[in-house]
């Protein structure tokens, strides 16, 4: 990727923000999230029309940090099948460490009665991230219940990526950008990482931000993606997708097995 189009050169007109600021203006553990696959171009035209709402998370001296998730499913991949099949009651179950600090957190994810996103986040140990111990399996029982045979979970998707984060301290909305996405499954097969594409997520209590009002007015529009998905479909084309058909064969030249 050439130094100019980088996230920290993008946002290097922006004023920092530290993470104690983020957690107390615009945690957003329970929100409308408002995802978005554009390329790099699209992005910095964004921030060219709102980018002076919005504060770039920094910690030291960085403002691209490298994430990693590890998701865990059933035998029969039934949370993917929650999905793709778009039912109302749909959750996924991950660990995510943050690379350049060594911390880790084990992750719910589930829809809730309104269509919000709801997370829940639990201290992890970083060295057992790809596993789920008797603690964690516990968790899942009493977080998603009957939806989920916990017993049976097992690592079934790594995704990695550099994200930088965007901060509306007003208003208390957040935008993350990730780049260079990519994806491992468990046997070893790989995708990635890929170029020229951002994935945009934007977190609002309403769900109609000033970024959401601004790539829209530029042509994009929401897409109900999440990686745990993407990945799944472009490691294994038999899979089903025609939920993100568009999307995968524009960004990630897939197409499925027949």
């Amino acid at each position: 990727m050439p130094p100019e189009q980088t996230l920290a050169a993008l946002t290097s007109r922006l004023r920092p923000v530290t993470l104690d600021e983020v957690l107390a203006v615009a945690n957003l553990q329970a929100r409308v999230d408002r995802k978005y696959v554009v390329p790099r171009e699209c992005l910095s035209a964004v921030l060219d029309r709102v980018g002076d709402q919005f504060q770039v998370l920094e910690i030291d001296q960085l403002r691209e940090f490298r994430y990693e998730s590890v998701y865990f499913d059933t035998p029969e991949l039934l949370t993917y099948y929650q999905h793709a099949h778009g039912r109302r009651r749909r959750s996924k179950i991950r660990t995510r460490a943050y690379l350049d600090s060594g911390e880790c957190l084990l992750e719910f994810k589930r829809v809730g009665s309104r269509g919000e996103t709801i997370k829940e986040r639990f201290p992890y140990r970083f060295d057992s991230r790809f596993a789920l111990d008797a603690e964690a399996r516990a968790l899942v029982l009493d977080r998603l219940g009957s939806t989920i045979d916990a017993p049976t979970l097992g690592p079934s998707l790594t995704t990695a990526y550099l994200r930088t984060t965007l901060v509306d301290t007003v208003r208390g909305n957040r935008m993350t950008c990730d780049v260079d996405l990519r994806f491992e499954g468990p046997a070893g097969g790989s995708y990635g990482p890929i170029q020229g594409v951002v994935v945009v997520e934007s977190k609002s209590m309403g769900g109609d931000s000033a970024a959401d009002r601004t790539l829209r007015r530029m042509g994009a529009r929401p897409v109900s993606l999440s990686k745990y998905c993407v990945g799944m479909a472009v490691l294994d084309r038999r899979l089903p997708a025609n939920r993100w058909n568009r999307e995968l064969r524009t960004y990630f030249s897939w197409s499925p097995e027949r």
